[in-house]
């Protein structure tokens, strides 16, 4: 399953009980968006609607390091305020990231959550320029 932009997009990969999220993107900001659209994805595949913002930010001592630490920020947001997110927004300076998230309150009967992602593993965590010139990002979710 891949998302809809040309140079850009997601797809889930089966790891033992968890679930692997690889997003794609002409920079690593791409990418990184693409990743947690398939992290939600992994969750539901019903619309989300964009009635509330949230603003995230982190930092971590490596690029790979930094993809972890937003996917957790995003688990982070979707636990604490009982939301899903259905667009991201991500801008990395250094090694800081900034970033927003769109979503609504989850709702049981009309979302239907297939999981609930406890956190971003380290294994199998890589972010890379591919050889087609596109950037990917993936890693494990615990599930």
């Amino acid at each position: 399953m891949a998302g809809p932009v040309a140079d850009a997009g997601w797809e889930l990969f089966p790891h033992d009980a968890d679930m692997g999220v690889r997003g794609f993107g002409e920079t690593p900001e791409a990418a990184f968006e693409q990743a947690a659209l398939a992290l939600t994805a992994a969750i539901t595949d019903v619309a989300i609607a964009e009635t509330d913002e949230v603003a995230v930010t982190c930092e971590a001592p490596d690029i790979e390091l930094l993809f972890a630490e937003w996917l957790n920020a995003v688990i982070y947001e979707m636990a604490t305020r009982e939301m899903l997110f259905s667009r991201y927004s991500v801008s990395i300076k250094g090694l800081r990231l900034e970033g927003k998230l769109w979503g609504e309150a989850v709702d049981q009967a009309r979302h239907k959550p297939g999981c609930e992602p406890k956190g971003a593993t380290y294994t199998e965590l890589h972010v890379a320029r591919e050889p087609d010139g596109r950037w990917s990002a993936q890693c494990i979710i615990d599930v």
